[in-house]
Parts: C-alpha cells; sequence; structure tokens
C-alpha cells in the first residue's frame, strides 16, 4: 500500500502534527510505502499524485480542512482517507464526507459527533492516535534527568507530590475543576504542589488569570501552583511526565487526550472525565479514575464563516441545543485525588497497569497497522482483508470500550 500523509509537515510539537509523524513512522516501519506533504502546500501535492502515485492519501485534521485534506486529493482524482477530529459540531461538507469509502475518528465521542450531525455512520471508523513507547515510557524517580527536572527545574521537594496539567491551556484541560477539588479536601492531602504547563499563547495566559483568581477565592496558597510557559519537544515533555505522581486533566471537551495517554505511558495514573478521547485511552480503576459529568455546555446557535466553506460570516441556529463543552464532577474528583495522593502502594498499581496499557494497545506501529487493515479492508478491499475481521489490541480495545459503556 502506497501512501501519502498529510499534516503539518514538517514536523512541529502539536497534536495533529504527532499525530501524523506517528502516523508515517509506524506505516513506514510496518513495511508499508508512505510519504509525508504539508497539507497545505497545493504544489508539493501535486508533485507527489503525479511522481509517487499514492493508492490513498490519509489527511490529518478536523471537517474544517476537508478542503485541503479530501477536495484537493479529488480534484486530482486520488482516493483521500482523513482522519478527523472534532471541535465540537461539524458544520458543513456532510456530503462531500458521506461519498467517502472511509473516514478515520480519532475517539469514539469524535465518531458519535459526526454521526449526530450528519455523516452516515456506516463509512467512519476509530482510529486511535500512536505514541512513541522510546520516548515516552516509566522511568525511576532517581533517574538523573527526572530528578534535575523535578529538583532544578520545577523545585519540588521528595516528601511533596506533584500533581500535573498540561496542554494548550489547561482551563480547557480541567484545571479549574481540579482546582476545586483540592479546595474541597487539601486538609487530607499531604504536602503538594499543582504543576501547570500551557503553550506560550495570549489565550492561555487570559485563561491563567482565571486559574489565579479561582485560587484566590477559594483561599488556596498561590505558592503550591508553578505555572510553565514554554514549548517543551516530547523528550522534554517525557521528563515532565516522569517528575509527577498524578497527573489530572478532566477534560471540558477532548476528542483524543494525547497527553493522557503519554502520562500512562511514563507509568502515571490519570484523573479525568468519562466523555470524550478519556473513556477510549483510560481503563477505569485500572489505569486512572474518570469523572461522571457534571453538567454540559449547550449552545443553540453558533457563528461559521469563510474558513469554514460558507459565503458569509453568520449564526446557525441549532434544531435543537448542542454540546460544547462538559464539566466533571467536583467531588468526585476530590475523591479520585485523596485516593491517590494517600495511598503510594495504589499509585504505582495503577502506574504500572497504566505503562502497560499504553505499551499494548497505542504503540504507535500497533495504531498505524490497525488503519492500514481498515484502508485494506474498506478502501482498497483486497480479498485477504475483506475476507476476515480485523483482529489487533487496537480494534479489540475499542470495541470492548463501545460495548460496556
Amino acid at each position: 500500500m502506497k501512501s501519502l500523509v498529510l499534516y503539518p509537515y514538517p514536523m512541529e510539537y502539536d497534536g495533529q502534527s504527532l499525530q501524523g509523524h506517528y502516523l508515517l513512522k509506524g506505516l513506514k516501519e510496518n513495511g508499508e510505502d508512505a510519504v509525508a506533504c504539508s497539507r497545505y502546500n497545493q504544489e508539493d501535492k501535486k508533485v507527489f499524485y503525479e511522481k509517487y502515485k499514492p493508492d490513498v492519501v490519509f489527511g490529518i485534521g478536523f471537517w474544517g480542512d476537508v478542503p485541503e485534506l479530501v477536495s484537493h486529493p479529488l480534484a486530482n482524482k486520488m482516493t483521500p482517507v482523513p482522519w478527523l477530529n472534532a471541535n465540537g459540531c461539524v458544520f458543513n461538507y456532510h456530503a462531500l464526507l458521506n461519498s467517502l469509502p472511509l473516514i478515520l475518528a480519532t475517539s469514539n465521542w469524535v465518531k458519535a459527533t459526526y454521526i449526530r450531525d450528519g455523516i452516515k455512520p456506516d463509512n467512519i471508523h476509530v482510529a486511535p492516535i500512536g505514541y512513541d513507547p522510546e520516548i515516552f515510557y516509566s522511568r525511576q524517580s532517581y533517574d538523573p534527568e527526572v530528578r534535575r527536572m523535578r529538583k532544578e527545574v520545577l523545585e519540588i521537594e521528595d516528601d511533596e507530590l506533584m500533581i500535573l496539567t498540561a496542554g494548550g491551556d489547561v482551563t480547557s484541560k480541567g484545571a479549574q475543576e481540579m482546582i476545586k477539588a483540592i479546595a474541597k479536601v487539601q486538609d487530607k492531602l499531604p504536602k503538594w504542589k499543582y504543576v501547570l504547563k500551557i503553550w506560550p499563547s495570549k489565550s492561555a495566559r487570559e485563561h491563567g488569570r482565571d486559574e489565579e483568581k479561582l485560587i484566590a477565592e477559594l483561599g488556596l496558597d498561590p505558592d503550591k501552583f508553578i505555572y510553565l510557559s514554554e514549548k517543551y519537544d516530547p523528550h522534554k515533555m517525557s521528563l515532565l511526565l516522569n517528575s509527577c505522581d498524578i497527573y489530572a486533566a478532566p477534560s471540558r471537551i477532548e476528542g483524543f487526550g494525547m497527553i493522557q495517554l503519554e502520562a500512562q505511558a511514563c507509568g502515571k495514573p490519570v484523573i479525568s472525565i468519562d466523555v470524550g478521547g478519556p473513556r477510549d485511552t483510560i481503563i477505569p480503576n485500572e489505569t486512572g479514575f474518570l469523572a461522571d459529568v457534571e453538567s454540559e455546555i449547550k449552545l443553540n446557535s453558533e457563528w461559521v464563516s469563510k474558513r469554514m466553506g460558507f459565503e458569509t460570516r453568520h449564526r446557525i441556529k441549532f434544531p435543537e441545543p448542542k454540546t460544547f463543552a462538559y464539566r466533571a464532577n467536583i467531588d468526585q474528583l476530590a475523591e479520585s485525588l485523596v485516593k491517590l495522593a494517600t495511598d503510594s502502594k495504589l499509585r504505582n498499581k495503577m502506574g504500572k497497569a497504566a505503562a502497560q496499557h499504553a505499551y499494548d494497545t497505542f504503540n504507535y506501529r500497533i495504531t498505524a497497522k490497525h488503519i492500514a487493515d481498515l484502508v485494506k479492508k474498506y478502501v482498497l478491499k483486497e480479498k485477504q482483508a475483506v475476507s476476515r475481521p480485523i483482529d489487533n489490541p487496537v480494534h479489540s480495545f475499542i470495541t470492548k470500550r463501545v460495548y460496556q459503556r
């Protein structure tokens, strides 16, 4: 199978770029023929279409990227296979997406969102994102690089519990819910520090002021909170994850949850929310704790623009309200935090299970094989692929999670 992978290329340290990078890397290491190209470089894409002649063109993005990921390959007589995330609602390109033999969704929640908004269910399949086990793996606390990160960079003592939340901004990752949970049970916790790692941006800084205001309102000690605002490459991110004791991210909206997966790979138990991507990546009470959804943020309408494929900017009214964000149950977050904070044996047990689970199910070679199997069965329709069910750890786990919940 010859594949062209369209994503933010050359690789950057963001979710979609890493998603494409690990797909490309996995396909090639699994013996498939694959090359990469920037999804926005029209001339380079045409060269690859004409000279390389791929069987399929993978496109990494969300529904708003359909012109680059689907329309452009189709106009050049290529076979596109978009691998999509979601941002709460699918506003456009339904007919085009429904005409494809295969759409890949990063989680069951993403798949359900597309189906809810008009994409037919028979051509969309779940394909989780992979991670690199040679970068994200469990290290001992006395590892020199881990100790340097924890002691010198973060200035956290050995007898202090380190809680970590990381993301482009930490508000969307549920940091405010975790701060409220900490306030409820701070008297039950050992000495602790809460590290909040953001990607440098104006939006993240503005959200950070909301966190600071909340900390003051709840009467929490601001010195217990450590803010990191810089770009971390995967190696440095692995050291940060290995430095923490608990990774917490009850995300308000999460199409997959890459850092939650990487935290598990680094042997850390995760506190999250029972909706979205975390439902697919975390095994409740084994590799982490999933809090119930306390409330949903619903909208009756939303603005659309030319960027979304419309002629003018205008507001679309929904036939019924649509959920755009979630809030986790604070009491359950607090309960999970106390359990993990006060029981090092439980943390170690769940951390070991988390690392094994990540390696067995989300290793990028395994996820790339899962995607190749789907393409061979539903797009290329290879006889061997069509005649047998897809049988690999990703498919088995994702299917089990759907029907168990």
